[in-house]
């Protein structure tokens, strides 16, 4: 390959040696991986990359003119609102992977999740949950693969930060000689470009740059902040009984007032790391005059989501307001767990 057709092993985007502020910039051609990547995998170093998700989904788009098997990763954590929109741009084949099990509680059984998603109505080959932390159904994983497979190349596309380089590098590492490591990081748009990785004879993933999610929280706080708030291990629920009038703040991110109902319930799952402080009484909203305020009607066992964040169980209906970025996406959902 001429060297100035070369990409990034890290991330996938071409190589250059002449800006050092544009993307892709290396020291030396003769290098394959860019600068960004190098300080990102040794120093842990982060340099954020705007992209827009049109030019995404432009590359989604044309997945979806091929026959190819698909992987739609997701974070259990996270699962995005409307998941089924991924079908309207690929109708391929697909597998929904649900990565990091590992992150919930161990008491939360998987065909649970599982027939959460099939009272969606989503059209999927198969619903697969997978810890690629603890290597948990990644064999039967790659069964599945070669089961669906319509020829070689496999497509892996799922959100920013749903693990999807994670993924592959276990694959790379469980079923191949390669060397290649795909950049890993807990921040948005790790990987720019699309990635080829042959596996074996008769497999290779093509990795896609993760979708944006312009409602997910972590695209408005500082990097130390999105360490924090990106569970690393099993999530220890914490359940908080309030009455009407006190409240919940989790860091100086979120406060949410229960304004009307019984006593009620609300159990957290979130990083550990997460600082929560119950408030015993209504205080003023000087401190949230940066703020956006949203009020839900929660009925009986329904989740406020927090993009990005995680989620909180409750138990009873009520009324709460939540002070939040008016940039990150909040919701409700039927329980998961």
């Amino acid at each position: 390959m001429d060297n100035n057709e070369k990409r990034c092993s890290g991330c996938g985007i071409l190589l250059q040696d002449e800006n050092v502020l544009q993307e892709g910039y290396t020291t030396n051609l003769e290098n394959n991986i860019c600068q960004r990547c190098f300080r990102m995998k040794n120093y842990g170093e982060y340099q954020m990359i705007t992209k827009s998700n049109e030019e995404y989904l432009n590359i989604l788009k044309d997945v979806g003119e091929t026959k190819d098997l698909v992987l739609y990763i997701t974070d259990l954590l996270n699962l995005e609102k409307n998941i089924e929109t991924i079908r309207t741009i690929i109708p391929n084949k697909m597998i929904l992977v649900l990565n990091k099990k590992d992150v919930l509680p161990k008491s939360v059984k998987e065909t649970k999740l599982i027939n959460y998603l099939a009272t969606k109505d989503i059209h999927f080959e198969e619903v697969i949950v997978i810890s690629v932390n603890k290597n948990y159904n990644i064999d039967y994983l790659l069964k599945r693969i070669k089961f669906y497979q319509t020829s070689k190349n496999v497509y892996v596309v799922g959100h920013t930060n749903a693990g999807k380089s994670s993924l592959i590098n276990k694959l790379i590492k469980n079923y191949s000689d390669k060397t290649q490591e795909l950049t890993m990081s807990p921040l948005p748009s790790t990987t720019l470009n699309t990635l080829t990785i042959e596996i074996n004879d008769y497999l290779t993933l093509i990795d896609t740059p993760g979708l944006v999610d312009t409602g997910s929280i972590l695209n408005y706080v500082d990097e130390n902040m999105v360490k924090k708030i990106s569970a690393k291990k099993e999530i220890k629920p914490r359940t908080y009984q309030l009455r009407k009038n006190q409240s919940l703040l989790i860091e100086d991110l979120i406060r949410i007032d229960y304004i009307e109902g019984e006593k009620n319930s609300f159990t957290l799952f979130i990083s550990n790391d997460l600082k929560v402080k119950r408030l015993l009484n209504l205080v003023n909203n000087n401190d949230l005059k940066d703020k956006n305020k949203l009020t839900y009607n929660m009925k009986y066992d329904e989740d406020l989501v927090i993009n990005g964040l995680g989620f909180i169980k409750i138990v009873n209906k009520g009324v709460i307001d939540i002070y939040i970025d008016k940039d990150i996406e909040t919701f409700t959902r039927r329980s998961l767990i």
